[in-house]
């Protein structure tokens, strides 16, 4: 980056980012935001409320004036951010203009998709729970017909993917079998296989198989792919020794071992 840390005067008081639930004090501690967090520049940090901040405990009163003509222009977050960095003296040419290609990218999506995105940026960064709430409001709003199965079977996929990082995983298993009766793909199919004896005990397991009519020969294959990915997660321990424990012990590995395999 093409500035020095805290050219500007720190806040008394902070500014608190609602998307990730914390508080800055200066202007470069906003840009480092805008610049690293993308997808989640919305209006929980496009409005009224940092325009007064940035004038009231920054003393920024030109660029205030900036903001807040933006705010009327409604011209999009581009007009909006990009005063915050010139006044910082944030990003060199190139950085603004690899910043402003993404951010033009972003903006020419429907709202569902930029939705999607923000979801899948917050899994990524473990944050689950807000990811979990993006998700929710995508489907609550889904039209008919309008993007297609194949994006909202991603849709409870990646949902699946959120609750498992909070441990939920009844949730995650009722999100992968409708991204499954969705898509009908084998890896949601095998996500929801999976997630099921993690919440289960092993006889409620095998009756919501039966109950599924699932094939007996997929099944072993998804509980031997699981296996083979707590095999590499922990050298030490092989498939054999694994499989060869009784299931008990095979389902607490598998617990232990699931989010690495939930992946988006």
């Amino acid at each position: 980056m093409s500035y020095d840390l805290c050219l500007t005067e720190q806040a008394k008081k902070p500014y608190f980012i609602e998307s990730i639930r914390t508080d800055i004090y200066s202007l470069e501690e906003l840009c480092y935001y805008l610049y690293h967090n993308i997808y989640l520049i919305d209006e929980t940090i496009i409005n009224e409320g940092l325009c007064d901040w940035i004038r009231d405990e920054l003393g920024l009163t030109r660029l205030y004036r900036q903001l807040y003509a933006q705010l009327e222009k409604k011209e999009g977050a581009a007009f909006f951010v990009f005063p915050i960095f010139r006044e910082a003296g944030y990003l060199n040419v190139q950085e603004g203009r690899e910043f402003q290609e993404k951010l033009s990218r972003l903006e020419v999506q429907s709202e569902e998709v930029r939705q999607k995105m923000r979801g899948d940026y917050l899994v990524k960064e473990k944050m689950f729970a807000r990811a979990v709430s993006v998700y929710r409001r995508i489907l609550e709003k889904k039209g008919p017909g309008r993007l297609g199965v194949q994006f909202y079977s991603s849709i409870w996929n990646n949902l699946g993917a959120a609750y498992a990082g909070l441990f939920r995983y009844d949730k995650a298993a009722e999100c992968f079998l409708e991204s499954w009766k969705l898509g009908k793909t084998k890896e949601t199919f095998r996500k929801y296989v999976s997630a099921l004896p993690l919440y289960l005990s092993e006889q409620e397991y095998r009756e919501k198989l039966r109950e599924l009519d699932a094939d007996s020969y997929l099944v072993q294959r998804i509980q031997e792919y699981n296996a083979e990915l707590c095999r590499k997660a922990d050298a030490q321990k092989k498939v054999e020794e694994i499989l060869s424990g009784d299931v008990d012990e095979y389902l607490d590995e598998l617990k232990r071992q699931y989010r690495r395999s939930a992946k988006l």
